[in-house]
């Protein structure tokens, strides 16, 4: 008795985890969903309020900042911001939180008492810009310079005015961390090169196939009506030749082409870095749901326990039935009738 009690207060203990279909079903789904999304949410979250997919997903931009050609790209909330910049020998970052940027503020704005809502609005409009590769800041009087630290670091400083009052602020990039450069810049740049390669490869097997067809339709009697259309059979060793030969010496002036992120690299930055993050959460799920099966899993196996230990407690009662009636059907007459202790079997199990 002791232990069918403990038995069925481990089985209520477990029972609000059950998933028992209707209503039941929804609240449990809801709860699984709400702790899966509360996991993601706090993993993305970085230093300085910075969600890490949401910056991944921006492009890298040209940008021209004090002269200096970089590649950038940022992220401002509401108050916090997330800077990364590069000049391919080295990448720069800083990550600032609301409080960061107030003892900031007021460090260069001596005169600044404001909240950082206030002026924050502010900073992003002139800053914004120079970011993105717009044309300049909104505002005139603004300016921007870049300086490099002999540490390595970077500053970009910033003057403009806020209500007529002069407003200064300034970005301490530091080098980015090696995760950081990976994630947001090496590993991209790796699947785009990989998908270019598929797609050169594609591209030079469909130049074979027209070669093919160009040459079927020759063997039947049509030809050009403009020679200067005749193209040469494309030969991918020889065409692969030529490329490298003519392209290779054109490398060192085209350095700084190298920053030049156009629309359509920037599309298939968009698209690999999509696809990446739809594994990543794939993936997450898969973990969340893993990780809650099994206290899932345990409700459900205590109550097939349960079963199999009632049905063993039965079945072991009917054998020891079986065995007490054993002796009476061995010690009566042969002729007595076998109802008679299937009667008796009945009694002596529910007495």
């Amino acid at each position: 008795m002791s232990a069918t009690s403990s038995e069925k207060d481990a089985s209520e203990q477990t029972a609000p985890l059950r998933p028992r279909g209707g209503a039941g079903s929804s609240r449990s789904q809801t709860r699984l969903r709400d702790a899966f999304l509360g996991v993601s949410l706090r993993a993305a979250m970085e230093v300085g309020g910075a969600p890490a997919e949401v910056l991944l997903q921006r492009p890298w931009l040209p940008v021209s900042i004090g002269g200096c050609q970089l590649l950038a790209k940022s992220w401002f909330g509401e108050t916090a911001y997330h800077v990364l910049l590069t000049d391919v020998s080295c990448v720069w970052e800083e990550r600032m939180d609301s409080s960061a940027i107030q003892r900031r503020a007021k460090e260069l704005n001596r005169r600044l008492q404001a909240e950082v809502e206030a002026f924050f609005s502010h900073l992003c409009d002139v800053v914004r810009p120079c970011l993105t590769g717009s044309d300049g800041p909104p505002d005139g009087d603004a300016h921007i310079s870049l300086a490099r630290q002999p540490d390595g670091n970077m500053r970009i400083k910033l003057k403009s005015k806020l209500e007529e009052l002069p407003f200064h602020w300034e970005f301490h990039c530091t080098p980015a961390p090696v995760p950081v450069v990976c994630g947001q810049l090496v590993r991209p740049l790796l699947a785009m090169s990989h998908l270019l390669q598929r797609q050169v490869e594609q591209l030079g097997g469909l130049l074979g196939r027209k070669d093919a067809e160009i040459q079927d339709y020759r063997e039947n009697g049509a030809t050009l009506s403009r020679e200067r259309l005749q193209t040469h059979t494309y030969e991918e060793e020889t065409y692969r030749e030529e490329f490298m030969s003519k392209a290779l010496p054109l490398l060192p002036s085209e350095q700084s082409e190298a920053l030049g992120f156009n629309a359509d690299l920037q599309r298939l930055y968009a698209a690999v870095v999509a696809r990446g993050n739809a594994r990543k959460r794939k993936l997450s799920e898969e973990q969340q749901t893993a990780a809650v099966a099994p206290s899932l899993g345990g409700s459900v196996s205590s109550e097939a326990g349960e079963g199999g230990k009632e049905q063993a407690a039965a079945s072991k009662m009917a054998d020891r039935a079986g065995a007490h009636q054993s002796v009476p059907v061995l010690s009566n007459p042969p002729a007595r009738p076998s109802s008679k202790p299937k009667k008796k079997k009945a009694v002596g199990l529910f007495r």
